[in-house]
């Protein structure tokens, strides 16, 4: 059994633990090919030791891919048992980037840029933005939402195939949930099975939204993942066959799926304007990310979000600060989100060549960002350039 095939292992029987505690499962898509039961794990103290075995293999055997996969599960096994690593460090082993974050000057070109994109539609920026937003794009009704969703894929499927260069097959299965979470729509799976849950308690659907999330999560998530499922099938890859969302593939994974209007349907501006406005968004979620794991107030990161973002609620803006703060995974993998969103971003932009090279490479293999850095080096730096956080206060009359 290849090293490879021992750590798919424990992650299989570690996840089968986590499950049974009613925790958040350890493998979020399986590509392996036949997949395969194996025990539970009997605590997490007895995967700690196996994994560390492992990575230690690893890395005397040269495969430092591995090695560093093995590395990020260690880094959140170790934090779900109590380790608090100074964030850098623990989002550099688990996403495979720097925490270091976005000038105070960029985050605002960026906001500026959402503003403008709003503006062309008539939208003003404050308190109403959502509600105007939502009736702009045209409200939908949440029983009507999951054939939008299908529809929205089948219509763009063929162009998105185009640019990554992918035949998997996939067949798309969507489900209605109520979850005390923050997410709105996810997507999990194994092989070419894909499941799309739809979380009625968060999610707001619109016809504009439809469209993004069938690229988002169908033809980002999904399409991508069963392309890695189909490759698994037909060659021995290298790398781990079992997604997890913190690890150092899911800057790509999240990153891409955020942006792929900007490559599929540069033309609906409706769209494009909701990729702008997400951009600024997840900057600014970047702050809070920072502001809360540095000792900053928690009034002063919720006054600087309320002047970044007048349309927030003050349970979102409290949602944002306890998941980035609090929770194990989450202080994790949030990361990925403005750190592969504003990568893709900048990557709209670059020569044609690249980005076809880049898409290609991403429906084939689950790149991390040293490896989306290498494709293309004139990129920026993935998770920010490093900034010192200065967090605003409401003018005073």
């Amino acid at each position: 059994m290849t090293i490879r095939d021992q750590v798919e292992h424990v992650l299989r029987a570690w996840d089968k633990y986590e499950k049974s505690r009613g925790a958040a499962p350890v493998i979020d898509y399986d590509c392996h090919p036949e997949g395969g039961d194996v025990p539970q794990a009997p605590d997490r103290v007895s995967v700690l030791h196996e994994l560390a075995a492992l990575q230690k293999d690893a890395a005397s055997s040269g495969e430092d891919g591995t090695a560093a996969r093995i590395g990020g599960h260690l880094a959140y096994l170790a934090a779900l048992m109590g380790e608090r690593r100074p964030l850098t460090e623990y989002v550099l082993a688990t996403q495979g980037c720097r925490a270091a974050g976005w000038p105070e000057d960029y985050v605002a070109a960026r906001g500026e840029t959402a503003r403008q994109a709003l503006r062309d539609f008539g939208i003003a920026w404050g308190p109403n933005l959502e509600r105007e937003l939502r009736e702009l794009e045209g409200p939908l009704d949440a029983d009507a939402a999951p054939d939008a969703i299908r529809q929205a894929a089948v219509e763009l499927e063929p162009a998105l195939r185009e640019l990554a260069r992918t035949s998997a097959r996939y067949v798309l299965e969507v489900e209605k949930t109520h979850v005390d979470a923050y997410w709105s729509y996810w997507l999990d799976g194994a092989g070419e099975r894909v499941r799309l849950r739809l979380n009625l308690q968060n999610a707001a659907f619109t016809k504009v939204r439809a469209r993004q999330f069938a690229l988002h999560e169908v033809l980002g998530h999904g399409l991508q993942s069963a392309s890695f499922a189909d490759r698994c099938r037909r060659e021995d890859v290298p790398w781990v066959r079992l997604m997890s969302v913190h690890a150092q593939h899911q800057v790509l994974l999240e990153g891409l799926a955020q942006a792929l209007p900007l490559f599929v349907t540069p033309e609906d501006q409706a769209l494009i304007a909701r990729v702008r406005l997400d951009h600024y968004l997840q900057l600014v979620r970047a702050e809070l990310h920072l502001a809360v794991n540095s000792g900053s107030a928690i009034p002063d990161c919720v006054d600087h979000a309320r002047v970044r973002v007048p349309f927030w609620t003050d349970e979102a803006i409290s949602d944002i600060l306890t998941d980035r703060g609090a929770d194990p995974l989450l202080r994790s993998y949030l990361w990925a989100y403005p750190a592969g969103l504003d990568w893709f971003v900048s990557l709209a932009a670059a020569d044609d060549t690249v980005i076809r090279e880049v898409l290609r490479a991403a429906y084939r293999d689950p790149l991390t960002p040293t490896s989306l850095a290498a494709l293309w080096p004139e990129g920026p730096p993935i998770g920010g350039p490093g900034a010192s956080l200065r967090l605003r206060q409401p003018s005073v009359p």
